[in-house]
């Protein structure tokens, strides 16, 4: 056992010496530039106080005991709020990726995915039996290249919103694509839902595409505050996933307050819309401000903006400075990001306020 320990020793030694080694943090009465809460949905109590119900835990998985009349009811209502034919819900937007990607593409198919992809579909894709390759990032050109040495069913993996960059997919040109070439594109629109779209139904929903991608995979613990997630697409789909996702097939459901809370979060939007218009609004603010200064700036319209600050140490440095006065930023280090493109990865909130912009941006140097 000694060489186990050794193992894991010299493992963590060697992020501590690339000064990557990541720690849990609690940062509190900090101004929040940080978290995925672009709406303040997180606190909002009628999302997440509970009526009395009979059952409060979930019992066991789906195909046993942990499936009710109450989660059924809120897929149907998922499925009609973002104009898809069905809707399966998964513990979370990691779970539901994993067991998308694992199960869907079968041994000699192939993935081709977006080089910035989320982790959790780069995972569900390692899972599979598929040939995948990487294409550049949102480079049309580069993917029909990968897509003419393709064998087997083709699928294309990418985000509407890219979770460390904050820019967005082609996604008419990529459903033209997945088109002409007879591809199944799968759309993850974790960081879309809540922000964009008439009802924050997301990109897809908003270039009325909705008929044309075969699946959106939507997460709940961003803009909607909540937790879990939900597939979208065909009733074919829902019932593949049903008999071969693994992640679904073998986990616990999650407990009906969780469920309840994704419909609540979704009414809670419908009767409080303005808060998406505040937030761009917002968004919009702090972008003219960082026009013109000295630091390369990723170009984004969505809640998440960054600024590259390269180096380990040097980004550690300004955001432990910006934490000290009183802003809650995080550095995103390599190896989550290429060595180089180290940043601050800095959230816009509806409840952040235009002084709380200018105050994080004078601490920044901007």
């Amino acid at each position: 056992m000694n060489s186990h320990i050794n193992h894991i020793k010299e493992k963590l030694e060697q992020r501590k010496s690339e000064n990557a080694l990541r720690e849990l943090k609690v940062n509190e009465n900090l101004v929040d530039f940080c978290s995925n809460d672009y709406l303040g949905f997180a606190s909002e109590k009628e999302i997440h106080f509970q009526e009395k119900l009979n059952l409060y835990g979930a019992t066991g998985s789906r195909l046993i005991s942990g499936n009710n009349k109450v989660t059924e009811g809120v897929e149907d209502f998922l499925a009609t709020y973002y104009k898809a034919e069905s809707a399966l819900i998964f513990n979370s937007g990691y779970n539901a990726n994993i067991g998308v990607f694992s199960s869907l593409p079968q041994r000699g198919d192939t993935i081709i995915y977006d080089e910035l992809i989320h982790a959790s579909i780069r995972d569900g894709i390692r899972l599979s039996n598929a040939n995948s390759f990487s294409f550049k990032h949102n480079d049309i050109n580069s993917l029909k290249e990968k897509i003419k040495n393709s064998k087997g069913q083709v699928w294309i993996a990418v985000e509407s919103i890219y979770s460390m960059d904050g820019d967005e997919a082609p996604l008419e040109e990529l459903v033209e694509i997945a088109k002409k070439y007879d591809a199944a594109l799968i759309v993850d629109e974790a960081h879309a839902c809540g922000v964009f779209g008439e009802k924050g139904e997301g990109l897809v929903v908003e270039h009325g595409l909705e008929n044309d991608v075969f699946a959106r995979i939507v997460t709940f613990g961003k803009a909607f505050g909540a937790h879990g997630a939900v597939v979208l697409g065909n009733k074919l789909l829902r019932d593949y996933l049903i008999n071969y996702s693994r992640a679904f097939i073998y986990t616990t459901a999650l407990p009906l307050p969780s469920v309840l809370a994704m419909k609540k979060a979704h009414n809670f939007l419908e009767n409080n819309l303005e808060r998406i218009d505040v937030l761009k609004n917002l968004i919009s603010y702090f972008k003219e401000k960082i026009i013109n200064n000295q630091y390369q700036i990723i170009n984004s319209n969505s809640a998440i903006q960054c600024i590259i600050v390269p180096g380990n140490n040097e980004i550690r440095q300004l955001a432990e400075k910006i934490q000290n006065n009183g802003f809650d930023v995080r550095p995103i280090l390599s190896p989550t990001v290429p060595k180089g493109q180290e940043r601050l990865r800095i959230c816009i909130h509806a409840f952040n306020t235009e002084e709380q912009i200018d105050g994080l941006l004078k601490v920044i140097g901007i």
